[in-house]
C-alpha cells in the first residue's frame, strides 16, 4: 500500500491551473517593476537581473534573466553570454556563502517541450543539499520549502550587495 503524500506550497495550485497576473510575460513585468507581479529581484547588473523563483525547489533557488525578452540562449551576443556566465559565477559565490549547498542544478528550459512555465529566457540555479529528496521525488511527491521566498530575498539582496563590488573589481 502506497502512503499518500501531500503537496503544500502556498498559492502554487492556482498558478499551476493558470491563475497568473494579467501580464504578457511575468519576467518582463519583473524587469519593469510592474506592481501586478511579485518582485523578488535580488541583484541587477547591466542587461541582466537575478531574481528568486516564487515557487522554489530549494532555498536560494534563483534565476538569471535578461532585461530584454529573449526565448533562446542562442539569440544572445557573445558579450551577453559572457556577462551571463559572470553573473552565474557571482550567484554561485553568493549561494555558497549564504547556504553552503552540496551541489547545484543549473540550466535552461528552452522550447515548448521543455516544461518551462515562462517562455522568457532564464538560467535557473537550484542549490542542492545532501539530505534532500531526488529530482523525481520533488516533482512527484511532497516537498517542504524551509525558507519563505521573501526571507530569501532579504538575505540574498544583502549578500549580492556585499559580494558584487569585489567580484566585479577582479576583472
Amino acid at each position: 500500500m502506497k502512503r499518500e503524500k501531500h503537496h503544500i506550497v502556498a498559492n502554487k495550485l492556482a498558478y499551476a491551473k493558470g491563475k497568473r497576473p494579467p501580464v504578457s510575460c511575468i519576467l518582463c513585468a519583473v524587469a519593469r517593476d510592474d506592481p501586478q507581479v511579485d518582485i523578488l529581484r535580488v541583484f541587477s547588473h547591466g542587461e541582466w537581473f537575478v531574481t528568486l523563483n516564487l515557487y522554489p525547489y530549494n532555498p536560494g533557488h534563483l534565476m538569471i534573466v535578461p532585461q530584454a525578452h529573449y526565448l533562446d540562449v542562442r539569440e544572445l551576443s557573445e558579450g551577453q553570454v559572457l556577462e551571463l556566465h559572470r553573473l552565474q559565477l557571482l550567484s554561485l559565490r553568493v549561494l555558497d556563502r549564504e547556504y553552503q549547498p552540496g551541489g547545484y542544478n543549473i540550466g535552461y528550459n528552452i522550447g515548448p517541450a521543455s516544461g518551462a512555465s515562462i517562455e522568457h529566457l532564464h538560467l535557473q540555479i537550484v542549490p542542492r543539499y545532501r539530505n534532500e529528496l531526488g529530482f523525481f521525488d520533488i516533482i512527484s511527491d511532497s516537498r517542504v520549502i524551509v525558507e519563505e521566498p521573501r526571507v530569501t530575498k532579504q538575505r540574498l539582496t544583502a549578500a549580492f550587495a556585499q559580494e558584487a563590488e569585489a567580484f566585479f573589481a577582479e576583472d
